[in-house]
């Protein structure tokens, strides 16, 4: 009997250590199925980082624009009359010894400004122009429509006999005018002649001797 029990105990030892020598094989690959598990479960607990909003561009803000104004010249009174601009007429008064009493009408459509000076005024293709007559520049005067400008012309300034005769005058607005008008005054004896300023009335345009 006790040489059978000796076998025994020695096959429960053999079952015994081969057991513990499976054990650390058979436990390895849970303890990575745990740790692949663990790791998976980490990552999706993890909050995921935001998505960057793209941020609109802040608007600009609009430049003021800077008016510009449509005079044609540097006053502040509106456009400048040329003399192409205007329709001119010429009567002779006896008034003081006689004159040219020159009337301008802005033609129609057409508004501009005639400057407080006088008129440029010639005689002839040799150009005997007509000194100033006032001292002073006058008001501006706008032209548009019905409204009527005045200027004076005493053709003859001299008291002696000396003088030249023409039938034509010639009217720029300025010197720089491009554009000079000739009209006809009829018979008239020219000699230092003299103008005056533009002016509203036709009162006003009387030149002096």
């Amino acid at each position: 009997m006790r040489s059978h029990i000796v076998p025994l105990a020695l096959v429960v030892t053999a079952l015994a250590v081969t057991a513990t020598a499976c054990g650390p094989e058979n436990s390895a690959p849970a303890s990575a199925e745990g740790a692949t598990a663990t790791t998976a479960a980490t990552a999706s607990a993890a909050p995921s980082a935001p998505t960057p909003t793209p941020t609109a561009p802040a608007a600009k803000s609009a430049k003021p624009t800077a008016s510009t104004s449509g005079s044609g010249d540097k006053s502040g009174y509106g456009q400048a009359c040329g003399a192409n601009d205007l329709t001119f007429s010429a009567k002779l008064e006896n008034q003081a010894g006689g004159y040219i009493l020159i009337s301008a009408k802005a033609k129609p459509g057409i508004t501009c400004v005639l400057s407080g000076e006088h008129p440029v005024i010639a005689f002839g293709s040799g150009g005997i122009e007509a000194a100033t007559a006032e001292q002073a520049v006058g008001r501006p005067i706008t032209l548009s429509g019905s409204a009527i400008a005045y200027a004076g012309i005493n053709p003859k300034s001299t008291k002696d006999d000396q003088a030249v005769e023409f039938k034509d005058v010639i009217i720029g607005i300025g010197k720089a005018d491009p554009n000079p008008v000739s009209i006809p005054v009829g018979a008239v004896r020219v000699d230092k002649p003299i103008v005056t300023n533009w002016h509203a009335d036709a009162k006003d345009a009387v030149p002096g001797v």
